[in-house]
């Protein structure tokens, strides 16, 4: 595995007693730019985790070349049972911006690049059996479990219309939400449906954390989530399990990482006891 990349494995005791383990990869902001060639050999490991299911929270990539690329670098994993939404960089390419703007609050401005080929992307991605989930819901069942999946577009640009995939959730073992941007709207609004457990991205896990008590501390979310929930899995009683990728990238303008390495999940959910 190319260093300063990692694979965290985390359990979670989630579905009813009697039911098969389920092993979910979930990654989020590749932020592929065509030069990173650490960036696509961490991306060529990931197969062999041999997951169950895959889901992918967006931003991956920064550049129309990286498409292809990305592509040949998921391999296998395309052919596996998947679930992905978008965020603003597989939108707009990235731009120079001051790093300090992350730092204050949110004025609702956002500075684009160039336009994206996303729908080529969306194709590339959903060729092999993939599903874009963006504005819509799902039922599968995998290993004897039954799942159902509702996703919205990205909430950093406000779109993400949570009304589409509104409504109870199906009589299933476990509904899960999909999103790129962890934003309370959102996750009010899946807990309000009672959806069980929320994959989002966005966050970088901080990208820049500071040593603190017995580990490290985020600055920013860059969003309205707690600097606290900014990576891993957390739940605030009566909500939904949420899980935030810090993300395999980052903006190709700000390439730097500190005590926040580049990093997937393997989540193993398990039957409660």
């Amino acid at each position: 595995m190319p260093m300063g990349s990692r694979i965290r494995e985390v359990a979670l005791p989630i579905l009813a007693k009697g039911k098969d383990e389920l092993r979910v990869l979930h990654f989020s902001d590749i932020h592929l730019a065509p030069y990173q060639r650490s960036s696509l050999r961490f991306i060529r490991s990931l197969s062999s985790l041999q997951p169950d299911l895959v889901i992918s929270t967006g931003d991956h990539i920064s550049s129309s070349r990286s498409i292809p690329l990305l592509i040949e670098a998921l391999g296998e994993l395309l052919h596996r049972p998947g679930f992905f939404v978008f965020g603003s960089n597989d939108y707009f390419a990235p731009r120079l911006k001051n790093p300090l703007r992350y730092l204050m609050p949110d004025d609702g401005t956002r500075i684009h690049g160039k336009e994206l080929p996303w729908r080529e992307l969306e194709r590339a991605l959903s060729k092999g059996g993939w599903m874009n989930l963006t504005g819509l819901k799902s039922e599968v069942t995998i290993r004897g479990v039954s799942l159902e999946f509702r996703g919205t577009d990205d909430a950093h640009l406000g779109r993400d219309d949570y009304h589409l995939v509104a409504g109870p959730r199906a009589n299933v073992d476990l509904s899960i939400g999909v999103t790129h941007a962890p934003y309370k709207r959102i996750i009010d609004a899946m807990s309000h449906d009672h959806v069980d457990l929320i994959f989002a991205g966005h966050t970088h896990g901080g990208q820049i954390r500071l040593p603190w008590f017995g580990g490290t501390r985020s600055l920013t979310t860059n969003s309205d989530l707690p600097n606290w929930r900014s990576r891993g899995l957390t739940r605030v009683h009566g909500d939904p399990w949420l899980h935030v990728s810090a993300g395999m990238g980052h903006n190709p303008w700000t390439p730097i990482r500190l005590f926040s390495p580049k990093e997937a999940t393997l989540i193993s959910l398990q039957a409660t006891t």
